[in-house]
């Protein structure tokens, strides 16, 4: 299993960014997938996770910090699942990392995933 995450960058305020992770070694019927970020010296933190096979809001969790700025899409063709980060502040600032784990169920804590990709730095400007 193997995540490699892309699009991150520099941004302002207000903007928006597409992150995309490229998936492979599996397929999303099996793993659940979350989007996570850590900013300097906070801990990481779930903001955003799917559970396996899923296609509606009922089985994916936000955190209040993104609800309703940010939303999460797949490609199973490509293997690809996008973080669509809208409305972006300077509190986003973070390294953002995608993860996977393998069954059922939906969580959002870090210890529950156990593929993860390299990271991609996100820092909006004020």
């Amino acid at each position: 299993v193997q995540l490699v995450e892309s699009g991150g960058g520099l941004v302002q305020a207000g903007g928006s960014l597409r992150l995309s992770c490229a998936a492979s070694g599996f397929t999303f019927d099996d793993y659940a997938i979350g989007w996570f970020r850590q900013a300097p010296g906070k801990e990481r933190e779930g903001i955003l996770c799917i559970s396996a096979s899923c296609s509606s809001d009922r089985c994916t969790y936000y955190s209040d910090s993104v609800k309703g700025r940010f939303s999460i899409s797949s490609d199973n063709a490509k293997n690809m699942v996008y973080l669509q980060m809208n409305s972006l502040k300077p509190e986003d600032t973070a390294v953002y990392y995608c993860a996977a784990f393998r069954g059922p169920g939906l969580g959002c804590f870090p210890v529950l995933f156990d593929y993860w990709g390299q990271g991609t730095q996100v820092t909006v400007s004020s």
